[in-house]
């Protein structure tokens, strides 16, 4: 058992240019601190440095404990940590509280050095590029030029995102999980109504509130509508339901905690679970959080636009260098994945190095910091993904099969799509035969996704009946399904996405017209099971089986253009049959390269 990882929150003034910091919304701060917490040991060559954003209201302490607990309280301390999808052992990971923050980082509450006083109400407004330089202000002055990574989720996720943009040069990988290039409106609303909570509220006193009563009840008040958009409603209903809380419990509960008991709320002995939860959550965040850090950081979040002000996000993002992961929630409703996928579809138009998942997470937004076992071996994956892609391993079979394959790429093709990549295979092989070309994966399956991005390559996972659609047009050169056709539920329709999304396919798919499976319907009464068709029928992922003649017919209703039709077979009986110009029967598999219609002549 390893020990515990210990760390120590420091602060550090920055050096900042004559006249001092100047923001984007026209504020000067004359004196900026940080607060930050290290973890994990530094290479020798400097190059291992991850930068993790925090969210909305975090801080420094994202892994590990400090000296005295008895227990990991970092925020993100199951994500950062040995073995972990922040793996300390590998990384030298670095986490400050924000511009604008209360917990050590200049903002609000802190002294302002032109009057002795707190800011208050004369902290500047703030946007998300000015966390952002703050941060690389932070970070060179640690001596780090460039870092390996950063890593954010929810509004970490947009600062993650700005980075990359903003400071190309600084950062060869970013991960951005369950954030958006802007805020929905519905998400909006709610910040809205809180702010409005807390500004309402008689104590706030314009924002001039320090040495007097504080204005505890709005800021509750809108932890308590944050908290509502962190979970789904699903998991809502699984942990609160209808159930009810003795109120006399819940006030001793409130008493004990130091929080005045409040009015309960539609019945005299009773209140609601759910109640109870968020006027817990409401009691904790007041004794550790800051009314005014809480508006300006808030109304930078909310400020965010990457859009605005350009004519696509593509072009807002065409300044990235480094390579990105986007990881959406499926159960997120703060942050939708149609959110994310907008960001990896940006990415793709301006011909970006990017890789998505969509991870099936039913607690919702919070997920990604409390269920984290599937997120943590993505990020490891995409982290560690190696800078030499590995030989792939195949048979004398496949080889041929996958020569054959290569031969009909156009050979100035340099971004390949493998659809229904599964292990990466596949991937691999392209790697080694066209080592100058960006391969990408696409596939449902998580593992396979992860295997896939740690060898190197790019990856989309999804299901590619539906995911396909997400891709831009002409985002590829060529879009290979590889042995997969007769698994897709419509193979029409991801034919014409196929080659939507690229200008030529190869598709290859195994021939039910074969003689081995006619015959042995006939003799033995039952479906085959053979190499290219292992499955018992009742277990088979085979829903669309089809002769060569089949798919040659759905080409020409489709006005797909057939450039190219290869026939496999190592069986004698089955060459023969070809010689005897009997191809269906003596054709056990069958690759096809396709392309979009001719241009009709005017």
């Amino acid at each position: 058992m390893s020990a515990p990882l210990v760390t120590e929150t420091r602060l550090l003034r920055l050096a900042l240019p004559e006249g001092g910091l100047r923001l984007q919304r026209g504020g000067v701060l004359r004196r900026v601190d940080v607060a930050y917490e290290t973890c994990g040991t530094l290479s020798e060559r400097r190059d291992n440095v991850v930068f993790v954003c925090h969210a909305l209201t975090g801080d420094a302490h994202v892994a590990g404990r400090h000296e005295g607990e008895s227990r990991d309280t970092g925020w993100w301390a199951g994500m950062a940590c040995p073995g972990g999808g922040i793996d300390t052992d590998r990384f030298f990971v670095v986490c400050a509280n924000i511009l604008g923050g209360c917990m050590g980082t200049t903002g609000p509450s802190s002294i302002d050095p032109e009057t002795g006083t707190p800011y208050g109400s004369r902290f500047p407004e703030i946007t998300v590029a000015d966390i952002v330089d703050v941060h690389r202000m932070l970070l060179r002055q640690l001596g780090f030029e460039r870092v390996y990574a950063v890593v954010g989720g929810s509004f970490g996720g947009m600062q993650a995102l700005e980075m990359a943009r903003r400071h190309p040069d600084f950062v060869d990988k970013a991960v951005c999980i369950a954030t958006g290039a802007s805020l929905s409106t519905q998400a909006l609303a709610f910040d809205v109504v809180g702010r409005n909570a807390i500004e309402q509220d008689p104590a706030f006193n314009g924002g001039d509130f320090y040495g007097g009563p504080r204005p505890d009840a709005g800021l509750a008040q809108a932890r308590e509508l944050a908290h509502i958009t962190y979970l789904s409603g699903e998991m809502m209903k699984k942990k609160f339901g209808r159930r009810r809380r003795d109120l006399a419990a819940a006030e001793r509960a409130a008493e004990a905690a130091g929080a005045a008991p409040a009015a309960p709320g539609g019945a005299a002995h009773s209140i609601f679970e759910v109640e109870s939860y968020l006027r817990h959550q409401g009691h904790k965040f007041i004794g550790r959080f800051d009314a005014n850090s809480y508006l300006r950081i808030s109304g930078a979040m909310d400020e965010f636009d990457l859009a605005q002000g350009r004519a696509s996000l593509a072009e807002a993002l065409e300044t990235v260098r480094a390579k990105v992961l986007v990881v959406a929630l499926n159960g997120d409703w703060l942050f939708l994945p149609r959110q994310s996928e907008s960001i990896v579809r940006a990415l793709s138009t301006a011909r970006k190095d990017v890789s998505y998942f969509c991870l099936d997470a039913p607690s919702g937004h919070d997920s990604f910091l409390i269920h984290i076992e599937e997120l943590s071996r993505v990020v490891d994956g995409f982290l560690t993904r190696l800078p030499v892609r590995p030989k792939a391993e195949i048979d004398a079979d496949h080889r041929r099969d996958y020569d054959a394959l290569v031969g009909l790429i156009p050979s100035r093709a340099r971004t390949i799509l493998d659809i229904a990549c599964g292990d990466g295979t596949l991937l691999n092989y392209l790697s080694e035969r066209r080592p100058w070309a960006d391969c990408t994966g696409i596939d449902v399956e998580v593992e396979s996704g992860v295997r896939t991005l740690a060898a190197g390559h790019n990856m989309v996972r999804a299901d590619v009946d539906q995911g396909l659609a997400r891709i831009p047009d002409d985002t590829f050169d060529c879009a290979i399904l590889s042995e997969s056709l007769q698994v897709m539920r419509r193979p029409d329709r991801v034919l014409a996405e196929l080659l939507r999304i690229a200008p030529v396919g190869l598709v290859s798919f195994p021939n039910f017209g074969m003689w081995k499976i006619p015959v042995e319907l006939a003799f033995r009464g039952r479906m085959p099971v053979t190499r290219r068709l292992p499955h018992q029928w009742y277990d088979t992922p085979n829903i669309h089986l089809c002769t060569i003649k089949d798919f040659l017919e759905l080409c020409r209703e489709k006005g797909i253009r057939v450039e190219k039709v290869v026939y496999f077979s190592t069986l004698a009986t089955s060459k023969v049959l070809r010689a005897l110009g009997a191809r269906s029967l003596g054709t056990s598999r069958v690759l096809v390269k396709i392309a979009r219609p001719a241009p009709r002549a005017n």
